[in-house]
């Protein structure tokens, strides 16, 4: 089973992954954190990217610049549709190779996107969806990566369907819950608890 743990910036989505791997040992796939690691280790990525793009995003040593990615998504409204059919097929790949490796019947897929790609749609057997009030989120994201109020809002509106369950229950290809954290770690981790228990993953641990 492939549980798809989502949620805007500042939800405690990771908090979550990572509760659900110390409680019940589910391994977890940080897709967002996992592409940026794709672009320095897949053999052609990088490349395809800087052929459909027309530009070069190393530095004079080779490393990759993750910046120069960002002002052509930024500055071409085609880009990201580009990087994406490329980045995709990678990410999913590699996401197969590591299940293979970490063999379980619950695997954890973290992102904040993937519900949203057409790419992704139909992919996994559930979802659970973790929300927060925009200004806890807000507070949290501040806290956590130093940015300001006006950069954490940008963020999080750009985040169209994790702020919108009607969007949510419109666009979601597979079954989902949604789990509340305005609280205590332990509120949270109570109600993941409940999750787990309500969903049956108990039974294919």
């Amino acid at each position: 089973m492939i549980l798809i743990l989502s949620g805007g910036i500042g939800s405690g989505k990771s908090v979550a992954a990572g509760m659900l791997n110390e409680m019940y040992g589910f391994p977890v796939y940080c897709a967002d954190k996992r592409v940026k690691e794709l672009y320095e280790e897949h053999p052609t990525l990088l490349c395809d990217i800087e052929k459909e793009l027309g530009c070069d995003l190393r530095d004079e040593s080779g490393l990759f610049m993750p910046a120069a990615l960002a002002r052509k998504i930024f500055s071409d409204g085609e880009a990201l549709n580009k990087v994406e059919a490329l980045v995709f097929p990678a990410l999913k790949e590699d996401l197969e190779k590591w299940m293979n490796e970490h063999p379980a019947k619950v695997h954890i897929l973290e992102s904040a996107t993937i519900l949203e790609k057409e790419y992704f749609k139909g992919f996994g057997d559930f979802a659970l969806v973790v929300t927060a009030p925009f200004e806890v989120r807000g507070r949290r994201a501040m806290e956590r990566d130093s940015s300001s109020e006006e950069q954490v809002r940008a963020r999080i509106q750009k985040q169209k369907m994790m702020n919108s369950l009607d969007q949510l229950e419109q666009f979601c290809s597979v079954p989902f819950e949604v789990c509340e954290n305005a609280g205590t770690t332990d509120e949270l981790r109570e109600k993941l608890s409940e999750f787990v228990e309500k969903q049956g993953l108990t039974k294919m641990l």
